[in-house]
């Protein structure tokens, strides 16, 4: 298990990181979502031991991170912009993976560069940018590590392509209890396949739950309903209304809501979920970020 505890890192006078504590539970998929620059890199560049924290700590089943070979050991990273050595092969970088990591398995590598199609003797540096995310994913998933950590791991992958990793990831979790940390700006990509989320804006923690929870406690309605109807007893996050046509984002129980509505005997009534990306803007806008988009 993952946990950061309270913590806050700076770059010179930049607090990138405030007072940040999340929980990410074994064998699951964790997202992090948030607005540009609100700090989704800087944590997963703290969670895999290359930042200190100038405050807190991040721990690792109750191992710090930080200067910790033996932890280290156990987790790989997937940068946005992944660096491989000039003129290397995937077996070139392969070999150099397992002299790092005890648990290299050329067997694995094998079989996924093959289920990727992936020319294991070709250089690097001559593949498109969706192949290279592709060997990344390859060389981290052979290394048998217990943490990936992949920041926009789906960028420039065709949609087959973002399928397989998906597959691939939630077939590890499932196998051997892998846990995988996504940032990601593809909500609908986390959506499918997170257990939990964190949303972080201007380096502050603005929300962390499960994905279902998180979308079955705030719902969109389209009603039409009485102009001087009293909706006090609603918790209105955002209201507009469109000649006889009223739209609302609601947090609360479903089944309150819906008995609220019909309590009203609307001519028209619909309640539906969120998507994580609509609960994305809606919480953005209020922790203060503009978003010019309607209902």
């Amino acid at each position: 298990m993952i946990k950061t505890n309270n913590v806050s890192l700076s770059y010179g006078n930049f607090l990138a990181l405030d007072d940040v504590s999340i929980t990410v539970k074994d064998g699951s998929i964790y997202g992090l979502i948030g607005s540009n620059g609100s700090g989704k890199s800087t944590l997963l560049r703290a969670l895999c031991g290359v930042f200190k924290c100038k405050k807190g700590e991040i721990e690792y089943d109750g191992k710090a991170v930080f200067e910790n070979p033996e932890v280290k050991g156990n987790i790989v990273y997937i940068s946005d912009d992944s660096y491989f050595f000039s003129q290397s092969s995937m077996y070139d970088m392969a070999a150099f993976y397992a002299s790092a990591y005890k648990n290299f398995s050329y067997e694995r590598f094998y079989e996924l560069a093959s289920k990727f199609n992936l020319d294991t003797g070709r250089k690097i540096s001559t593949f498109s940018k969706g192949m290279t995310k592709q060997a990344a994913v390859v060389l981290s998933l052979a290394c048998n590590t217990q943490y990936i950590l992949c920041d926009e791991t789906f960028d420039g992958l065709d949609p087959v392509m973002r399928r397989s990793v998906r597959s691939i990831f939630a077939s590890e979790v499932a196998r051997r209890s892998l846990t995988v940390v996504i940032a990601s700006h593809n909500l609908r990509e986390l959506e499918d396949i997170c257990d939990h989320v964190a949303l972080l804006h201007k380096g502050k923690l603005v929300l962390e739950s499960d994905v279902d929870d998180c979308k079955m406690s705030i719902h969109k309605i389209q009603a039409v309903i009485p102009e001087n109807a009293n909706l006090s007893e609603l918790n209105i996050v955002k209201s507009e209304r469109h000649g006889s046509l009223t739209l609302l984002i609601v947090r609360g129980e479903r089944e309150h809501i819906e008995s609220f509505f019909n309590s009203l005997n609307p001519k028209f009534f619909e309640l539906v979920p969120l998507t994580l990306e609509e609960i994305f803007i809606t919480r953005m806008q209020e922790a203060g970020y503009e978003v010019t988009e309607n209902l």
